[in-house]
């Protein structure tokens, strides 16, 4: 073979493996923005002052919750509601649910998981911030929170929650509420507190 002739074979293999390499970096970028797209709402929480992590519940976890809950009814919320099971499993047992989640693909999954278990109207799921919301009229609150979040939830929750609510810590409890009854199960441990002692407390204190 010619030097002429292998000059045109290396040259048209040097263009094939340029080819090659940049549509694998193609490729790669695509994954990456596209994996960025689907990460984004995930982190973007995590940047805030504080981040409330998607852990999901165990079973274990969701019925001690209701133990505590047990012959309670009315309006329960659950305070960064993840997939959205706790407010699913309190709409089957009769409560008005409702779930606050910053995460709006967490939102949108617990949606669809509301109407796959039957309780889509019943079980309710809003974007919205803890600190922006209203818990003056609140029965009943579910918290699955972080050591960082519990001083300042429980100093909103003493100012806002009537009298008659209930509260139910899941993972950690509040830092200065004495719990009205606990649940001890490891890492499934739940505390409850009832409002009209946090409240005048609250009052007393202040």
């Amino acid at each position: 073979m010619s030097e002429e002739a292998e000059g045109l074979i290396e040259d048209a293999e040097n263009r094939r493996r340029r080819r090659v390499g940049l549509i694998a970096a193609g490729l790669v970028g695509g994954a990456a923005v596209a994996i960025t797209a689907v990460a984004a709402p995930f982190v973007l929480p995590a940047m805030r002052k504080i981040c409330l992590p998607y852990v999901p519940a165990t079973q274990e976890q969701v019925g001690n919750v209701f133990k505590l809950l047990e012959g309670r009814s009315g309006t329960l919320v659950d305070l960064g509601s993840g997939d959205g099971r706790i407010v699913i499993a309190a709409a089957k047992q009769g409560f008005h649910a409702v779930g606050y989640e910053l995460n709006p693909w967490l939102v949108w999954y617990s949606r669809l998981s509301a109407i796959r278990h039957g309780v889509f109207g019943k079980a309710r799921f809003y974007r919205r911030d803890l600190f922006k919301a209203n818990f003056a009229e609140l029965d009943n609150v579910v918290v699955f929170g972080v050591p960082q979040l519990m001083p300042l939830l429980e100093e909103k929750l003493s100012k806002e929650l009537q009298r008659s609510a209930k509260v139910v810590a899941c993972r950690f409890s509040f830092p200065t509420w004495l719990p009205s009854q606990t649940i001890e199960a490891g890492v499934d441990t739940v505390w409850s507190y009832e409002a009209k002692d946090i409240v005048m407390r609250y009052l007393w204190e202040d």
